[in-house]
């Protein structure tokens, strides 16, 4: 019970943002003319009208959408709750899959766009932008093993304080970025804050990966260790196929990139710095590590003093 109150702050905290991310998203959309990669339309109405692209799927989550004469849609038309209507001279190269319907099972399952007349790679260039992604990630694991083990150590043990720690480095980037332009001697810091900010990124994704690669293992093979690099591919097989999701891709996206963030920064900062923050839920500390001696011997129970 106490730990569910403990937590009950953290999971506040993940449904405003969520909330936050979902209104973003409908008025992005709902402001745009020309779309690249995968739309959806959140508790709204759309029409794609002529001169109107979808370069990727569409999902309708409780909207509705109306593609008339001119509108392309290149990938898939997934409905969960809304309706879709198709007028005449409307190019829609995918399938149209209805959630409460037979083919209801493709809707909650990723894929590649289908083969059309476009270019096989502008179809699918968010999968693709992932797995480029991916590689990177292990290019920082081999470049930083040192680091993504800290910050492994960090996201498995501090979850929480990584996810605020992640938020709160997120929302003060820009700031910071803009008090380095006003000023003449932090324009040249800019791009060092930049390629900070994505080692980071890499390195708390790598971490993130090689926690959730690990567990994945050990669940499958129980008396077996993985070697660290085929955790990590696992880990990023596991979270790539999450992020490509519909619907809930973009909030895996956000927990990781969050997550990673913050056990990165923790990584360059020695535990005993942010002990105080998780001192009540974490371990006792030993005599040793508080810097106490260690107690002398003591007597036998069965011989007296």
């Amino acid at each position: 019970m106490l730990i569910s109150i403990r937590r009950s702050p953290f999971v506040l905290v993940i449904l405003a943002a969520a909330f936050l991310a979902v209104f973003a998203a409908s008025i992005s959309f709902a402001s745009a003319k020309s779309h690249d990669g995968d739309v959806t339309v959140w508790f709204t109405s759309k029409t794609i009208g002529d001169g109107d692209e979808v370069r990727g799927d569409l999902d309708i989550v409780f909207g509705s959408a109306t593609c008339e004469n001119g509108g392309v849609i290149d990938g898939n038309v997934r409905n969960y709750g809304g309706s879709f209507e198709q007028l005449d001279g409307c190019q829609v190269n995918g399938r149209i899959i209805d959630a409460f319907s037979s083919n209801a099972a493709d809707a909650y399952v990723p894929g590649f766009a289908p083969f059309t007349s476009d270019d096989f790679i502008a179809q699918n260039k968010e999968v693709l932008k992932k797995l480029a992604w991916d590689v990177v990630v292990i290019f920082a694991f081999l470049l930083f093993p040192l680091r993504v083990r800290v910050a492994l150590d960090r996201v498995e043990l501090h979850p929480g304080l990584s996810f605020a720690t992640g938020t709160v480095a997120l929302v003060a980037a820009i700031p910071i970025m803009i008090l380095l332009a006003l000023s003449v001697i932090g324009l040249p810091i800019i791009p060092l804050e930049i390629a900070a900010l994505f080692a980071g990124l890499w390195i708390g994704n790598a971490a993130v990966a090689l926690l959730i690669g690990r567990r994945l293992y050990e669940l499958l093979r129980p008396h077996a260790t993985p070697s660290p690099l085929g955790a990590l591919a696992l880990g990023l097989i596991v979270i790539t196929a999450a992020e490509t999701l519909p619907i809930v891709g973009w909030a895996v996206s956000a927990l990781v990139v969050l997550v990673g963030l913050g056990a990165a920064l923790l990584a360059f900062v020695r535990e005993t710095s942010f002990r105080s923050f998780t001192g009540a839920m974490g371990p006792p500390m030993s005599a040793s590590q508080m810097g106490a001696p260690p107690p002398g011997p003591t007597p036998p129970m069965n011989r007296p003093a």
